[in-house]
């Protein structure tokens, strides 16, 4: 009797283990029943947009791990998942919205913003929970990013962030990834510093802050791409110029490519860092459009036309093509491929409008993530790309 009962049990835990295993993909194969039937991207646009908005103050969990095979181990040990969302997915989704609510009068949507906020930050203007590594300076970019809000109340906010990346300055006279990784110099951190150095600095007056924004961009075109090709390795050794990781990685494109578009973006007419940075956008685009694939998209590596196909780095591209087609030598190019893009993210969004299909959070350098499902990031890309898209075909303008 004891041995059928402790078979019983046995039996009732490794069904429960089965189970536990399963249910992330029985999710992911429910969810992607009728993937991509959005009929226009007007519709696609309102459906992507509203999930962020639901997103921005209960955002979906992420996983840490790529394990698929005994998860109960992972969660027991609190390896599994996290809760919390990274400043850098936040401020995707925060740069979407923003630039759905340039085009439209949204009450609830900024309802939504204004609590989200509230959560952020104290009366004071100051964070509530101080970012501690330099990704909090592209979430901090997105708040200066809404029209709504007078975010000069959050200078004490802003201010901290520019203090903090000062102290992540290495003796390159460049900004680190963090502390403990001196020597060595990512191409995630043009993505999380450029754009907020430049808009803080025009708007306080720090020139400090756009010199060091151009210094990150430049030197990373210097000593962090591939010869003849244009496309950044994930990191560099500062005292060898050593690549490391992958020559490729398609969001480590996409994250050169956010933080040089979007400093460009921000430096006014005339301004004597404007025509450095056409220049480097220019080149980019070239470098990029060569890898875009047939369909649209590009894969998470991007020089392999098997690799798996990545959201992320479309939606960041893509952006960057749409940005990028205002400079009147890449507008027929830039903008088929930012509309290349558009439909292809169209075709993997799920009928939930949850953009699919963007690799999960890289471990260290080279070593990536392999699964591929949502990501607030993306999503967060995805809306600021089409509200700008669709504004500029019912206005039948390029650029700007």
């Amino acid at each position: 009797m004891l041995i059928q009962i402790a078979l019983l049990t046995l039996l009732a835990i490794v069904a429960v283990i089965l189970i536990i295993d399963m249910i992330p993909m029985w999710k992911d194969w429910f969810g992607r029943i009728h993937i991509g039937r959005m009929r226009n991207t007007d519709e696609w646009g309102e459906s992507i947009t509203g999930l962020a908005v639901k997103w921005l103050n209960h955002t979906p969990t992420i996983k840490l791990t790529d394990q698929t095979r005994l998860i109960v181990i992972d969660m027991l040990r609190g390896n599994y998942s996290r809760s919390s969302i990274q400043h850098w997915q936040e401020a995707a989704l925060l740069l979407g919205i923003s630039e759905y609510l340039k085009q439209h009068e949204d009450k609830g949507v900024e309802l939504a913003v204004t609590k989200y906020l509230e959560a952020t930050f104290d009366r004071k203007g100051q964070w509530r929970e101080k970012p501690k590594h330099v990704d909090g300076a592209i979430l901090a970019y997105a708040v200066m990013k809404l029209s709504f809000v007078d975010t000069d109340r959050y200078k004490e906010a802003l201010d901290y962030i520019w203090a903090m990346i000062k102290e992540h300055i290495g003796e390159d006279g460049t900004v680190e990834y963090r502390k403990s990784m001196k020597d060595y110099r990512y191409v995630d951190t043009v993505g999380f510093i450029c754009p907020f150095l430049i808009t803080y600095g025009l708007r306080y007056q720090v020139d400090a802050c756009i010199d060091l924004s151009v210094k990150q961009i430049q030197t990373y075109e210097q000593h962090g791409m591939l010869p003849n090709y244009g496309i950044p390795c994930h990191a560099y050794q500062i005292d060898s110029d050593v690549p490391l990781g992958l020559y490729g990685w398609g969001r480590g494109l996409g994250w050169y490519a956010i933080g040089l578009i979007d400093a460009w973006n921000e430096l006014p007419s005339g301004h004597q860092y404007k025509e450095e940075l056409n220049n480097c956008v220019s080149r980019f685009a070239h470098a990029a459009i060569q890898f875009q694939q047939p369909s649209g998209n590009w894969n998470w590596t991007v020089t392999r036309k098997e690799s798996i196909t990545d959201s992320s780095a479309t939606a960041t591209l893509g952006w960057f093509m749409l940005q990028a087609a205002s400079i009147p030598e890449l507008t027929v190019d830039c903008s088929a491929s930012a509309e290349h893009a558009v439909h292809y993210l169209m075709r993997v969004t799920r009928r939930n409008g949850a953009v699919d299909f963007s690799q999960g959070d890289t471990k260290d350098i080279g070593v990536y993530s392999n699964q591929f499902g949502i990501l607030p990031f993306t999503q967060g890309f995805s809306v600021r790309m089409i509200q700008q898209y669709n504004v500029r075909k019912k206005n039948g303008t390029r650029g700007k």
